[in-house]
Formats: C-alpha cells, sequence, structure tokens
C-alpha cells in the first residue's frame, strides 16, 4: 500500500516548521528589514552615497523590501534554505530516520519530490518574510509619497510598485531554489548537515569570486549568481526583461540538475 502524498507533504510541512532553528532562522530574516528600516529611518539624505537601494529608500519606505531582498540573497538567504535542504536528507539520515523513509511504501522519486517540495515552502516562507516585514517596516518608518522614483527617472504609482516587488519575490524564490536543489543533491551523499551547509555557502562565494575574475569571462554565463545583479531591473521604467528570464533560465538548469542527480543518488541508496 502506497502512502497518500498529500499525507506525505502534511507531514514534511509540519516537520520542517516545527524545528526550532526553522523558527530561529526566519526570525533572524525578519530582523533584517527592520534593522535596515530603522537605520534609514535616522539616517539623513545626503549620508545615502552611491548605493540607489539605500538612497531612495531614505525616501520611500516602498524601496525596504527591495534593499532587504538584496542584502540577504548573497548569503543569509542561501545559508537557510541550505539549512532546510540539509536536515531534509542528511539530517534524516544523521537521526536514523532515513532509513524507515526508504524502507517505507514510498516511492524513491515520490519520496524527493515530497523532500524537494519542503524545500521549496522553507525557501518561500524566508522570501515571503523578508518582503512582508520591509514593506511593513518601510511603511511605519519611513512612509511613502504614493509614488516610486525608478532608476530610469520616472515614477510608479503604488500599485505598479507592489507588482514590482511581487516579480522580485517570485525571481529570487526561483533562485533561491536551484541554491536549494544543489544543496539537497549534496544532502543526499552525506549524514552531516553541516557539510552541506559548508559547502552550498563555500561554493557560492567561490563563485562569487570566480565571477568577478575577468579572465574567466568564459565560464562567467554557467555560473548561478551570475545574473543575480539584475535584481534592480525591477526599478527600470519600462522594466527590461531579458536578464531576469535569462538569470531564471539559469536557475531552472541548476534545479533540474541538482534534482536529477539527488533523485539518482536516491533511487540507488541502500536502505
Amino acid at each position: 500500500m502506497t502512502a497518500p502524498v498529500a499525507r506525505l507533504l502534511c507531514s514534511e510541512l509540519r516537520w520542517v516548521f516545527r524545528r526550532p532553528r526553522t523558527l530561529i532562522a526566519l526570525g533572524v530574516l525578519a530582523v533584517v528589514p527592520i534593522a535596515m528600516g530603522i537605520g534609514v529611518a535616522t539616517t539623513s539624505e545626503s549620508q545615502g552615497g552611491d548605493d540607489f537601494l539605500i538612497t531612495e529608500a531614505i525616501r520611500n519606505g516602498l524601496v525596504l523590501p527591495i534593499a532587504a531582498l538584496a542584502a540577504t540573497m548573497l548569503l543569509l538567504l542561501p545559508l537557510v534554505v541550505s539549512m532546510s535542504a540539509a536536515d531534509a536528507l542528511a539530517g534524516e539520515s544523521a537521526h536514523g530516520t532515513l532509513r524507515a523513509l526508504l524502507l517505507a511504501p514510498v516511492g524513491r522519486i515520490r519520496l524527493v519530490a515530497v523532500k524537494a517540495a519542503g524545500v521549496l515552502s522553507m525557501t518561500t516562507v524566508a522570501v515571503v518574510v523578508i518582503v512582508t516585514v520591509g514593506l511593513l517596516t518601510g511603511l511605519l518608518l519611513i512612509g511613502t509619497s504614493g509614488q516610486l522614483l525608478t532608476l530610469s527617472g520616472t515614477t510608479l504609482t503604488t500599485a505598479e510598485a507592489f507588482g514590482r516587488i511581487a516579480i522580485l519575490a517570485a525571481w529570487v524564490i526561483v533562485q533561491m531554489a536551484a541554491v536549494g536543489a544543489v544543496a539537497l543533491a549534496i544532502s543526499a551523499v552525506t549524514e552531516h548537515p553541516l557539510v552541506v551547509m559548508a559547502v552550498t555557502v563555500g561554493s557560492l562565494i567561490l563563485i562569487t569570486v570566480l565571477g568577478a575574475i575577468e579572465a574567466l569571462d568564459w565560464l562567467h554565463p554557467v555560473l548561478l549568481p551570475t545574473g543575480w545583479e539584475v535584481l534592480a531591473d525591477v526599478l527600470r521604467d519600462p522594466m527590461p526583461w531579458d536578464g531576469l528570464l535569462l538569470s531564471s533560465y539559469r536557475a531552472a538548469c541548476y534545479l533540474l540538475i541538482g534534482l536529477s542527480l539527488t533523485i539518482a543518488r536516491m533511487a540507488t541508496r541502500d536502505a
């Protein structure tokens, strides 16, 4: 008899969001936009410097969630996502519960799908927390003039600004889902969750360094973080889609490769 997918998914989500470290991680993510909002609210416009996001956030609270996503995307979000992926398989293996899952009447591919759904749920919630807290903090501490100044010098209405923020949030979720898929593949070959986080975050740092080396221009198009700087495109008018779509396509490739490697490993893993 095969266990229903809905029951497996509900059980996985309960397990994911009841972990104390999950709640702590979400709390830390929520603190980031609050700290940025307090800092921006107490900063004069002349102190904004050359950073457009910070300078514009001083004038308009609608920019705060965008600035918060930009600040957390390079390290903190990947760390939280890799932690979730590490707990999904390596953590189960370390606690001896993965063996029971492999012996249960659940297909290996279905098991991977449920674990991947858990990682994706954690990724989505993490991004939503940053955006929601960022918006509330920005509106309460900084306020808004009802319009948002773009990098192109034009203005967007509040509704249009909310739409741009939603697009950016969805784009960040796709990028972090790719990180989660790679971390899940690493999690499938080790019993140590800390190894998963160290390898995933360490690889992102190494890739960022490689991306700054001009002699390696030929390698840059295949590096996942290469297109992450295009998040500022949501503040252009009209909004260019090329960079966002190309980086999303690259993330989809990483997502496919990561899940394929995870399935291949779990299909041959001894119970």
